[in-house]
C-alpha cells in the first residue's frame, strides 16, 4: 500500500459504502503504511478531516472517547462516503463505480 497516496486509500476503504469510525481508518492505515506513533495518527486523522470538508465524506455521528480508543477526551467521528467521494474515487482509478 506504501506507494498509494494515502488519501485514495482512505477513499477506497470508504468504498465499501459501510459506516466507519475515524479510528479504525486511521489504525488500519497506519499498519498498512507503518506508520506508527501520535504525529502519524493524526496526521492520517487530519486527511480524513479534508476528505470530509471537501464534501467526499460525510459526518455522521460523532462521541466523545472517553475510554481512550484513539486519544482520550477526542472526539470521534463516523462517516460514510459520499456520491460526490464514490465519483472521485473513481476518477482516482481506485475503482470503476
Amino acid at each position: 500500500m506504501g506507494n498509494r497516496p494515502i488519501k485514495f486509500r482512505i477513499l477506497e476503504l470508504f468504498l465499501d459504502e459501510k459506516e466507519h469510525w475515524n479510528y479504525e481508518v486511521v489504525s488500519k492505515v497506519q499498519g498498512e503504511y507503518n506508520m506508527q506513533g501520535n504525529y502519524n495518527r493524526d496526521s492520517i486523522n487530519f486527511d480524513i478531516i479534508e476528505l470530509a470538508s471537501g464534501g467526499m465524506l460525510k459526518d455522521l455521528e460523532q462521541k466523545v472517547d472517553s475510554e481512550g480508543i484513539y486519544k482520550k477526551d477526542f472526539l470521534l467521528h463516523k462517516y460514510v462516503i459520499t456520491d460526490f467521494g464514490k465519483v472521485r474515487g473513481s476518477d482516482a482509478c481506485l475503482r470503476y463505480v
